[in-house]
């Protein structure tokens, strides 16, 4: 009789603990995980050109500096990189047309889960729309290359 009467016990406790454990706030909980990324452009950026007379390369207004601060900008607020961890130097071709626009931005080298950095940039680049003065030769605007590079460092964090 005292067997049943501990084991009825030792259930009725059980389940009131139980009921317990249901009632707790997980409100405190935000996130898993976290990527955590530091951005390192360098300057100056490298104009590729073309086989002209009297070539003047693409410039932005401001400079290579406010580029650089825009970019920066962007590439915190729009890039997701929860999707890909990735560190190491980064070279970016933005291809310029004769506009000033830039119509792509072709990354290198390519790493294990670089593709997915890579069209996160292309998607950065474009956001800003702010156009650059395009290159000339011999006075006519002509579709131009400008090489950025870049270090880019991210980390995954569990929190």
């Amino acid at each position: 009789m005292r067997t049943i009467l501990v084991f009825f016990a030792l259930c009725v406790a059980n389940f009131a603990f139980a009921q317990e454990l249901e009632d707790r706030d997980d409100s405190f909980i935000v996130e898993n995980n976290k990527n955590l990324f530091k951005i390192d452009i360098k300057e100056p950026f490298l104009q590729v050109a073309a086989k002209c007379n009297d070539f003047k390369p693409a410039s932005f207004e401001g400079g290579a500096s406010v580029y650089k601060s825009i970019l920066s900008k962007y590439m915190y607020t729009y890039l997701n990189a929860d999707f890909y961890t990735l560190s190491g130097d980064f070279t970016f071709s933005l291809i310029i047309d004769d506009k000033g626009k830039v119509i792509d931005a072709v990354g290198s080298p390519k790493v294990l889960h670089s593709e997915a950095f890579f069209d996160d940039m292309q998607y950065v680049v474009r956001r800003i729309k702010k156009p650059w003065n395009p290159a000339t030769c011999n006075g006519q605007p002509v579709k131009s290359e400008m090489r950025v590079r870049m270090n880019f460092s991210s980390l995954s964090v569990d929190m």
